[in-house]
């Protein structure tokens, strides 16, 4: 059983708190942590910034002491189909590989294609097909792409995860677990994650209550109906020690960015007030497993 000595290490993700690497690298330092995971640059995706906005980026992560845990990509999210053009996901890895290793990380969150009208089981057959080119070409250049239970053909659903795992049957897929997307997408969080949880990488944090009209809301974890609790537990008595990655949503919701519906502003204090939250939710939890 782990001991409460053996708690995952905590990070963020810094878009969350501020769009600026200034204030993404301060908001995490003012929890106490140094492990950052990288979404966006002021607004950019992480492949989609520029070189030298890159290189002076990496540079001022390294003068700050702090490790990048992840970076997100846009590789099967909701505005990459599949339908659309495969070779845009795999230009993006390949400039991630370079990046990653700059960054020092292996890590990479992707999804797994929206069906884009494509019906089963075509659907299926496309995603299959992709991600096991996508792994091949992860595992040649030292990355794990982490699949995250969002968007695409395995997000919400434990035997596609599972299915997908069987059929690439590579090191370099595995699974980014986040514990409050079952609130939006219709699922019980908890009963994702048990069949999954040998496979898990990474693990986003956040929590979620069901808000008017068929909307979600994102609260403090442990303060909505996602789970959070029984998820940590789970992970906790699995001896999972990877990195849990807060993910508030609080000002921040990339996939309603360019709909009006975010402003994409972050917010600093709500993004340290979350960690606080985690941190004593993680020594409960894993307090509890050490005496089982």
């Amino acid at each position: 059983m782990p001991s409460a000595s053996e708690t995952p290490r905590l990070a963020g993700i810094g878009d969350e708190a501020a769009p600026g690497l200034p204030g993404q690298i301060a908001a995490v330092r003012a929890l106490g942590w140094n492990l950052l995971e990288l979404r966006t640059l002021d607004g950019v995706p992480v492949a989609e910034t520029d070189d030298a906005a890159f290189a002076r980026a990496a540079e001022r992560i390294r003068a700050a002491g702090v490790e990048v845990v992840a970076v997100a990509a846009k590789i099967g999210d909701w505005s990459r189909p599949a339908t659309g053009d495969f070779a845009v996901d795999l230009a993006e890895l390949d400039v991630l590989a370079r990046r990653c290793a700059v960054l020092g990380t292996r890590t990479v969150r992707i999804m797994s294609f929206p069906s884009g009208g494509l019906a089963e089981p075509g659907w299926g057959r496309v995603v299959r097909a992709r991600m096991r080119v996508l792994a091949d070409r992860a595992e040649d250049a030292g990355l794990v792409l982490a699949h995250e239970n969002c968007a695409g053909w395995a997000g919400e659903d434990a035997a596609r995860v599972l299915d997908l795992l069987a059929h690439v049957d590579s090191p370099a897929l595995r699974v980014l677990f986040d514990t409050g997307n079952g609130v939006a997408h219709g699922y019980d969080a908890a009963a994702m994650l048990r069949p999954l949880v040998e496979y898990v990488a990474h693990v986003h944090v956040k929590d979620a209550v069901d808000a008017p009209g068929g909307d979600t809301a994102y609260v403090l974890p442990g303060r909505g109906r996602a789970g959070v609790d029984e998820c940590l537990r789970i992970l906790a008595g699995h001896g999972y020690r990877g990195a849990l990655s807060i993910e508030p949503h609080l000002h921040l919701r990339p996939h309603l960015r360019g709909t009006g519906g975010d402003p994409g502003r972050g917010d600093a204090a709500g993004f340290v007030e979350y960690g606080r939250a985690l941190e004593e939710t993680v020594r409960r939890v894993w307090r509890t497993e050490a005496v089982r």
